[in-house]
């Protein structure tokens, strides 16, 4: 029954990856099911079984148990939301010498992938046409130096308490969250208040381009005359139009899929904190910005 599982080199049993994939996957299973059962299903012999179990590890398999371990941590480190890229950045940054394919192969062996998915919040708009500005931005998403543009939009939060309104000013030149804000209702002052935020903390000294969507807090006359008296000047996406903004929708998207992942928090407070954390503690400090 070897002989069709696997041949002798050097008197080292070598076998074919097939063969190695099914002894690999009953000894994950053995606290499920018998050895018999998982053998006969799997049509390999125990004999071959056994004699896998005690051969020693290759180097290249010590290695692999070696790096699984610093990619776990990595992996637990992002909130278990990084997939095999940002992870190699992670451990190349270490000084570690792995390629992207390796680190793949190895999350696949344990199980570890990053999050995907999170439908998109929908964005209502304002009927005050009057207070409109033009499109200045016109997706030019690359800032060449700090405080030049920054865009800012909200988003939703549910929680059994009713929705949380998430504010945020995002610098385009580092993607950095410069201003944030959390509030219980989606007013003027909410958003205004994320962009002072971003005013104390960068204190520019020269005209920012502020670029929201055409909600009813952007066109709000309190918005107009909070960018005018501060040095600030307003362009908006076109109607309808969520890919003119796509930088402040792209971080909500990871908010949603890193952090909240579709959950109703049981307060407003609840979810303050666990938002403070993801942008404070995680996305600023430590998140590989594209």
């Amino acid at each position: 029954g070897d002989r069709r599982e696997g041949h002798s080199k050097g008197g080292r049993r070598v076998l074919c990856r097939g063969v190695k994939e099914k002894y690999t996957f009953i000894k994950s299973r053995l606290h499920d099911y018998s050895i018999v059962v998982l053998c006969r299903t799997l049509q390999v012999h125990r004999s071959g079984f056994y004699a896998w179990l005690d051969c020693p590890k290759s180097r290249r398999e010590q290695e692999d148990d070696e790096l699984a371990i610093n990619i776990k941590t990595h992996w637990l480190e992002s909130g278990c939301v990084y997939g095999y890229r940002n992870i190699t950045k992670d451990l190349k940054g270490e000084g570690k010498s792995c390629g992207k394919n390796r680190v793949l192969r190895v999350m696949r062996r344990e199980g570890l992938k990053a999050l995907i998915g999170y439908k998109r919040h929908p964005v209502f708009y304002s009927s005050a046409e009057r207070n409109t500005a033009p499109n200045t931005l016109n997706r030019e998403f690359i800032a060449p130096e700090p405080d030049q543009v920054w865009v800012t939009d909200f988003t939703y939060i549910r929680t059994k308490e009713g929705w949380l309104y998430v504010t945020v000013v995002v610098d385009l030149f580092s993607r950095l969250i410069v201003g944030w804000s959390m509030r219980s209702r989606a007013t003027a002052e909410s958003v205004i208040d994320a962009l002072l935020m971003a005013i104390w903390r960068r204190r520019p000294t020269k005209k920012v381009l502020v670029h929201s969507d055409q909600g009813a807090q952007y066109t709000s006359k309190d918005w107009q005359t909070f960018l005018k008296d501060n040095n600030l000047e307003a362009s908006m996406s076109r109607r309808g139009n969520c890919h003119d903004n796509a930088v402040a929708e792209s971080f909500f998207s990871l908010l949603k899929k890193e952090r909240v992942r579709n959950r109703t928090y049981q307060t407003r407070s609840d979810a303050r904190s666990e938002i403070f954390d993801y942008i404070e503690c995680f996305y600023n400090p430590k998140r590989h910005h594209g």
